[in-house]
C-alpha cells in the first residue's frame, strides 16, 4: 500500500508544477486589488461556450491566490468552456509564536468579495468575454473554494437578515464542488486545514453565531443542482465531510450527486495531467451543455 505522505506530497507537487497561465482579460468588480475576475476564453474558437465560474482554494489563506488554479481553468478552456476565475480577500499573517502564520479568512470580506463578484460576473463577461454564455453558468471550486461555491449558490436561504442574501435562486445550471469543506460541523471534529473554519469565523467566540450564515449544511435546500467531486484518499479534506454535506442534503429533501474516486487524494481535481480532472470536466459538462 502507497504511503499516504508520499502519495499526498507527489500529487500536490504535480498539480503545482504546471506554469500560471495568464487570462484572455480581467476585470475589477470592486476597488480592494483583489477583487478581480480573470477570463478565458473557449481555446476551440467557439463563439458561444457555457460560462464555468471558478473559485480557487487554500484555506481562505493569503498565500493562495488564483495562481495556482490557472492551469485548471485553462484545462477547461481548452475543454470548450468560457471561464471566470474569481479572486477575493483571504486572511493575511498574524503574529505567533517563532514568527507569523496566515490566518483563514477575512470577516466578512471573504464573503462580501464572492457575493459581490458572483452579482458583477454576468455583466463583467458580458464586456471582458463575449465568447461566454451567462445564460449557462456552472459554479465550481476547489476546497476551500467549493465551500464557496456551495456557499454562493446557497444565498437565497440565508437567514432574513443576512446581507449577502439573494431575493431568489441564482442563474445557475449548477455546482460541480471540488473536495469541498462542505459540512462545518465535521471539518471541526476533523480539524480540517488546521482549524480552518473556525479561524474563518472569526475564531471560538463566533463561531456558533455565524455558522448559520456560511455552513453549506446549515443552507438546505438549494433547489441547485449540486455534484461533488471527492477523492477518497483525501487528507487535507476527508470525504466524510462531503458524505456529511450529501448526508444533511438528503435529510432537507434534496439529492446531491458524490461521486468518490478511488486512490485519489486532495490535488489531482485540479491537475490536468491527472485522470480526476477529466472526470471533473465530464461533471462539469452534464449541467452546462
Amino acid at each position: 500500500m502507497p504511503d499516504p505522505a508520499a502519495r499526498d506530497a507527489a500529487e500536490e507537487a504535480s498539480a503545482f508544477s504546471h506554469p500560471a497561465v495568464p487570462p484572455d482579460a480581467s476585470a475589477a468588480y470592486g476597488d480592494h486589488p483583489d477583487q478581480v475576475v480573470d477570463f478565458y476564453a473557449p481555446r476551440d474558437g467557439r463563439t458561444r461556450a457555457p460560462l464555468v465560474v471558478a473559485l480557487h482554494g487554500g484555506a481562505w489563506r493569503a498565500p493562495y491566490d488564483r495562481q495556482h488554479l490557472t492551469p485548471f481553468v485553462d484545462f477547461l478552456a481548452r475543454r470548450g468552456f468560457a471561464v471566470a476565475s474569481v479572486e477575493y480577500r483571504r486572511g493575511s499573517d498574524i503574529p505567533r509564536q517563532g514568527g507569523t502564520s496566515p490566518v483563514a479568512g477575512r470577516w466578512p470580506e471573504t464573503f462580501d468579495d464572492v457575493a459581490a463578484a458572483l452579482d458583477a460576473v454576468p455583466e463583467l463577461a458580458a464586456a471582458h468575454l463575449p465568447q461566454a454564455d451567462t445564460g449557462r453558468i456552472v459554479l465550481t471550486g476547489h476546497s476551500a473554494g467549493g465551500h464557496l461555491a456551495l456557499w454562493a449558490a446557497a444565498r437565497h436561504v440565508l437567514p432574513a437578515d443576512s446581507p449577502w442574501r439573494l431575493p431568489a435562486p441564482p442563474a445557475l445550471r449548477g455546482v460541480v464542488a471540488l473536495a469541498p469543506i462542505a459540512h462545518f460541523e465535521r471539518a471541526v471534529e476533523l480539524g480540517v486545514c488546521g482549524g480552518a473554519v473556525t479561524e474563518l469565523l472569526g475564531g471560538e467566540a463566533e463561531y456558533e453565531r455565524r455558522a448559520p450564515f456560511t455552513d453549506p449544511a446549515a443552507l438546505l435546500p438549494t433547489g441547485i443542482a449540486t455534484t461533488i467531486v471527492q477523492g477518497r484518499e483525501d487528507t487535507d479534506v476527508p470525504h466524510t465531510v462531503a458524505e456529511a454535506y450529501a448526508d444533511a442534503a438528503a435529510k432537507a429533501g434534496e439529492e446531491v450527486g458524490l461521486t468518490l474516486l478511488e486512490g485519489v487524494g486532495h490535488f489531482p481535481l485540479i491537475d490536468p495531467s491527472a485522470d480526476a480532472c477529466a472526470v471533473v470536466s465530464e461533471e462539469i459538462a452534464q449541467l452546462a451543455w
